[in-house]
């Protein structure tokens, strides 16, 4: 798994390019290009193919019918903001990683009925932040977590340096990215 999993918005299938560019320039190889858009599935598709060297993952799945799309067009992992036993099966019986969002006990519990132990935790900052993984850490030794929103640079090595944190997922990493990329061409 990659460190940093950034969220990408794709509006329209010709920024794909230039944010999958913009993301290789900055030494990340990983992409969850999120089910927020109509032309998600497209965009998916066209980055597995045209970058095969990057990790191209789904986000914000939120049932069967976008997993089985996202797999359809060539997602290598699913990323969803709550957890979703269908999707789980899906991922499960295809080996496909699923990183549900989970920020109870109680829905750490279901993930771990579920075969999954690295579970997505958004929005981390609504939900206690590092404070809150290092309590849920303590009954849950097994889990490993992906926090996503509010995590930013004025934090990130702090949750970075917690060793039940297996990846930091996040949208600044792609207006970073796109920000370098400008400047660099300036």
């Amino acid at each position: 798994m990659e460190k940093f999993i950034p969220v990408v918005v794709i509006k329209e299938l010709g920024e794909t390019d230039k944010i999958l560019k913009a993301l290789k320039n900055n030494d990340i190889n990983c992409a969850e290009i999120t089910f927020r858009t109509a032309c998600a599935a497209e965009a998916i598709k066209y980055a597995a193919e045209n970058y095969p060297d990057m990790s191209i993952g789904a986000g914000t799945v939120i049932n069967a019918a976008q997993c089985e799309a996202a797999l359809a067009a060539g997602a290598t992992f699913i990323v969803s903001p709550g957890l979703s036993v269908d999707v789980a099966k899906i991922c499960n019986q295809r080996n496909i990683p699923y990183y549900p969002g989970c920020v109870t006990p109680t829905e750490i519990m279901m993930a771990l009925d579920l075969g999954i132990t690295t579970v997505k935790f958004f929005p981390a900052n609504i939900y206690g932040g590092l404070k809150a993984l290092k309590a849920l850490s303590a009954p849950f030794p097994q889990v490993k977590f992906i926090p996503t929103g509010g995590v930013d640079r004025s934090n990130i090595d702090e949750f970075l340096a917690f060793d039940k944190v297996a990846a930091i997922g996040g949208s600044f990493f792609v207006k970073e990215s796109l920000e370098k990329m400008a400047n660099e061409q300036a």
